[in-house]
Order: C-alpha cells, then structure tokens, then sequence
C-alpha cells in the first residue's frame, strides 16, 4: 500500500467545492481589515483626544462574529478545518473515511443547531425591540448575521459531506 493509500481523508481532499471558498476568504479578510482600521481610529482618537468612540467595540465584536464565520465556511470548503488526527491516521482508508464522515455529520449538526438557535435569538431581539448598547440601533440588526453565517457554514459542510460520501462508494 502507498504513503498516498495510507493517507487519511482529513489530510486528502475529497474533489474542490462547486462554489469557490474565494467568496468566505475575501469576507473574512474584509472583516479582519476594518477591525483593524476601527482599531486603529480608535487608538489615535483616544491617544489625541483623551475620548473614545464608544461604538467601536459593537462594531468590532460584530466584525469578529463575521470573522470567525466566514473563516469556519472556507476552512470546511477547503477541508482545512482543525481536527485531531492521530487515531484517525492508524485506521485504514475507508475506516477513516467514514470516521471523517461522522465527524463532518456532527459538526452539520452543530451549525444547523447554531442557525436554527439564532434564528429565535433575532425572532426575541425583533419582538422585545432590544436595541445595541453602544448607539442603540436595534440588536438584530447585528444578531441576524448569526443564523445567516451559521447556514452558511452548515451548507459547506453539507458540499463536503457529499464529495466524501461520492469518494466513499
């Protein structure tokens, strides 16, 4: 059996995504860069003024969500996500292959719990009118990115689960 045989799926990729994760990387290095220039505005305001904008926190923990959801769904397009892979790599290839299939079912799970958990979140930030604490527009204005980014995520994963499921057969 070859090095290649012996590889395992998480470290073998099962055919690239039909929707480039372009799309999630320049979203997520989009984000990265205005957290840096609110930052840095920040910074040089309350450097200069001894005052600060107190918006920029809302805005950069919203910008850190966006972040970390974007980067979620171009890491699982690009099976790059992070895993432990010593027990997976002492199986054969198709133990690992259904091993790497019940794990990409598990974290399915998880963002679709995350959408569909988020979706009742913006449902009581729109019901109770709660508005941001920092320039008190209304939250869900931010919350409804949540279940948005968490379907988004779940999809990729739903792309990778198949592409691993056609290399399976």
């Amino acid at each position: 059996m070859s090095a290649r045989e012996r590889r395992p799926p998480s470290l073998d990729p099962a055919g690239e995504p039909r929707v480039p994760a372009a799309i999630e990387e320049a979203l997520a290095a989009a984000a990265l860069a205005a957290i840096c220039l609110i930052t840095f505005a920040n910074v040089v305001v309350r450097y200069l003024t001894d005052e600060s904008f107190a918006f920029t926190e809302e805005f950069s923990v919203f910008l850190m969500v966006v972040l970390a959801f974007t980067g979620a769904a171009a890491a699982f397009a690009r099976n790059a996500n992070i895993r432990v892979t010593w027990f997976v790599e002492k199986l054969g290839h198709r133990p690992a292959l259904r091993v790497e299939l019940a794990m990409m079912a598990v974290s399915l799970a998880l963002f679709a719990l995350v959408a569909f958990y988020g979706v009742r979140l913006v449902a009581d930030d729109v019901r109770y009118e709660t508005t941001s604490p920092g320039i008190g527009i209304p939250q869900w204005v931010y919350s409804v990115w949540l279940p948005v980014l968490a379907a988004a995520v779940a999809l990729r994963i739903a792309g990778r689960i198949a592409r691993l499921r056609r290399k399976v057969r």
